[in-house]
């Protein structure tokens, strides 16, 4: 069964991206949406534990919420998919399961 996991708050918040990422089952998409695309930046305390989680996961992030941010997408951890509304709908259906992390 494969499961897309979405995660919307920021690391900095809370623990919901390290949960997620230690949690998930392999071959399992992460969709980093709203506060929480600050994880997918180069040179932040996440970005090795993003990186390492990039071999068992596929992850992406919405070009939307980068922009609102003001976070460049060259910035964007290299493995990262930057995938805008369009595939984030396709991303809903195409697994079978949506988990959100709050």
């Amino acid at each position: 069964m494969s499961m897309l996991h979405t995660i919307n708050k920021s690391p900095f918040e809370n623990s919901s991206v390290s949960s997620c990422l230690s949690m998930c089952a392999k071959d399992s998409s992460i969709l980093f949406i709203e506060d929480a695309v600050i994880s997918v930046m180069k040179s932040t305390k996440f970005t090795e534990m993003v990186e390492n989680s990039l071999k068992d996961f596929r992850i992406y992030a919405l070009k939307p919420d980068l922009e609102a941010r003001g976070l460049s997408l060259n910035n964007v951890i290299e493995g990262v998919e930057i995938v805008g509304y369009d595939k984030f709908v396709d991303l809903t259906t195409e697994h079978d399961t949506v988990q959100s992390w709050l």
